[in-house]
């Protein structure tokens, strides 16, 4: 069976509740989603805007990631590490590599390795801070 590529905000929202599945139920990850995420319907919606305009750059995207995952490190007493991240890359990838394949699908799996490794430092820098 060919798989198409991520074409709509239909396709993002399948990969971004997809792989919040598999976040979800992660032993590692799953804790810091589940403790933190209190309406899930929001969050996914806001993802799927997040990686919708990322991906297509049509859409605004106004949150702001950065304040959010160093919140989160600092309310888990500075205990996210690279493990973390790259358990989430690698549900990403697998996530995508399950539901699709082309540019857009590619162009993701970039998208998030930059995005992961910007994050990762930005929140040690955090901690330097305060």
């Amino acid at each position: 069976m060919q798989k198409k590529d991520i074409k709509s905000k239909e396709d993002v929202f399948l990969l971004v509740s997809t792989f919040y599945k598999k976040v979800r139920k992660d032993d590692v990850l799953g804790p810091f989603f589940n403790d933190v995420i209190k309406d899930w319907d929001e969050h996914l919606e806001r993802l799927t805007i997040f990686w919708e305009s990322s991906l297509f750059l049509k859409t605004r995207y106004t949150g702001n990631p950065l304040d959010v995952h160093v919140k989160v490190d600092k309310e888990n007493n500075h205990t996210i590490t690279e493990l973390h991240f790259g358990l989430w890359l690698n549900l990403w990838f697998q996530t995508i590599d399950e539901l699709f394949e082309g540019d857009y699908a590619e162009n993701a799996k970039r998208r998030a390795r930059k995005m992961g490794t910007f994050l990762y430092l930005k929140i040690f820098e955090a901690r330097k801070k305060g």
